[in-house]
């Protein structure tokens, strides 16, 4: 299940509201639906609204997609304007799918400059979040690769902005959340590829040390990530496996017998609603970490993987957010600086694995250097792990958060669901500046999602 699964497993209706949540189905929060058809219609539909958010494909894990009073819903935005083979320019409206991005011109030989770990993301959710992906080291995060937006701003007028047009405005919407303006579509352009394959490389760290220095040697690589056994102690603390990843050429693919462009599959595994919560628990987690770490290190050193499962492995598994049961999940990602990063990952990971609730799947990525305004990244490294949402695992991120900001760092906000109004403000210098062009487009109290206003936006 995709895009708006959270709208489609809500609760029932009442005076005229639905309840909503993030693709962590925590919090929840009952929202006015409305939904737009084209962005020329946009205008009309918003005027006169106040505590509007727009809502893409629902994968923000919090509340970052659910408005305060109103959720307009722009999946249906979803037409290509325009594309150039001779340089891979792509014009898009903001509801089209990465998925569909990747399924209609992978094919030609091209691929998106930046994925975050889910194909089933919007082009809009990607600007406003500033998405990030296993390149970023080198190449940054997606914001650094659109070349023009048009933004609906608060006043109702389609304002073109770019990087020599309204500079601060096209600066502060990539990682803004959808609270400078509702975006209705972007120009990008896409990297030419020889193939839909990737040559991985995978290699073993022992450690937390050993994990650093792995991705350290990275700097060279296209793409470098890293699964960490969050329940490892000890001697193993932060131990697991870090794969590398270049796009394969035309002849490696030929040499080892496989045509150039791998039809995408289909997820045939879907996990069923109503799974109880004690599904992850310490001894299942534990056993699966084990299993997959063995199965990691006696696997071959390199080989080619299709791009599906190195860059969107999740994706294998439909309505994977409901293995955390009704109450849902919450994802804490952070960012530290690269200088001290590993006594801080070490608490972190040490006290994740003595509360023993983690998810099978943790992630470390190296970081180069951020963008603007709210865009997360900043250079160093950043750890993403799930942890079920209940009164223990909150106890545990305030401490999380806590070491995060005294190390200098701050978390993820399209992953964020409950951090506090002090954490955001210690990790995000740009506000001040992101605050006072809010007040100057009018979009104070206008675009308002329960994130901003928990967080104070």
């Amino acid at each position: 299940m995709h895009a708006n699964q959270a709208l489609a497993d809500a609760g029932p209706e009442a005076r005229g509201l639905r309840t909503l949540s993030g693709w962590g189905l925590y919090p929840r929060a009952a929202s006015e639906i409305l939904a737009a058809d084209a962005p020329e219609t946009l205008p009309a539909l918003l005027h006169g609204r106040r505590g509007v958010i727009a809502r893409g494909a629902g994968r923000a894990y919090g509340d970052a997609a659910v408005g305060q009073r109103t959720t307009c819903l722009t999946g249906a935005l979803d037409r290509i304007r325009g594309f150039d083979p001779a340089t891979g320019r792509l014009r898009a409206e903001a509801g089209v799918m990465l998925a569909d991005i990747v399924r209609t011109f992978l094919p030609r030989g091209f691929f998106p400059p930046v994925v975050p770990g889910t194909q089933f993301v919007t082009l809009g959710g990607m600007i406003a979040s500033d998405v990030h992906g296993k390149n970023h080291h080198r190449e940054g995060g997606f914001g650094a690769h659109v070349e023009a937006l048009t933004l609906l701003t608060p006043d109702g007028v389609p304002r073109a902005c770019s990087r020599e047009q309204d500079p601060d405005l096209f600066a502060m919407t990539f990682g803004g959340m959808g609270l400078t303006g509702t975006i209705l579509d972007a120009t990008f352009r896409l990297r030419p590829v020889e193939s839909g394959w990737i040559c991985q490389q995978t290699r073993v760290a022992a450690d937390l040390p050993a994990m650093l220095r792995a991705l350290d040697e990275d700097d060279a690589a296209t793409y470098s990530v890293a699964w960490i056994d969050c329940l490892a102690r000890g001697s193993a603390l932060g131990r697991g496996l870090v794969y590398r990843g270049e796009h394969a050429d035309r002849d490696t693919c030929l040499a080892a017998g496989r045509g150039p462009f791998p039809i995408p599959t289909r997820s045939r595994l879907t996990v069923p609603p109503g799974l109880p919560g004690w599904t992850l628990n310490r001894a299942s987690v534990t056993a699966f970490n084990a299993l997959y770490f063995r199965r990691g290190r006696a696997a071959p050193a390199s080989g080619l993987v299709p791009w599906q499962s190195y860059f969107f492995p999740l994706d294998g598994l439909a309505a994977w957010n409901r293995l955390y049961g009704a109450r849902g999940f919450v994802q804490h990602q952070c960012v530290v600086p690269r200088w001290g990063a590993e006594s801080v990952l070490a608490g972190i990971l040490d006290r994740v694995a003595r509360l023993g609730t983690a998810s099978p799947l943790a992630v470390l990525k190296r970081l180069g250097p951020g963008g603007h305004g709210l865009s997360f990244p900043m250079e160093g490294y950043t750890l993403a792990l799930d942890l079920p949402a209940n009164a223990a695992t909150f106890a545990l991120l305030d401490a999380l958060d806590r070491s995060v900001v005294e190390a200098g760092g701050r978390l993820y906000l399209a992953k964020d669901a409950r951090q506090s109004r002090d954490t955001f403000e210690a990790g995000y210098p740009a506000l001040p500046a992101f605050r006072d062009l809010r007040r100057r487009l009018g979009a104070d109290g206008v675009l308002a999602s329960r994130l901003s206003t928990r967080l104070g936006l």
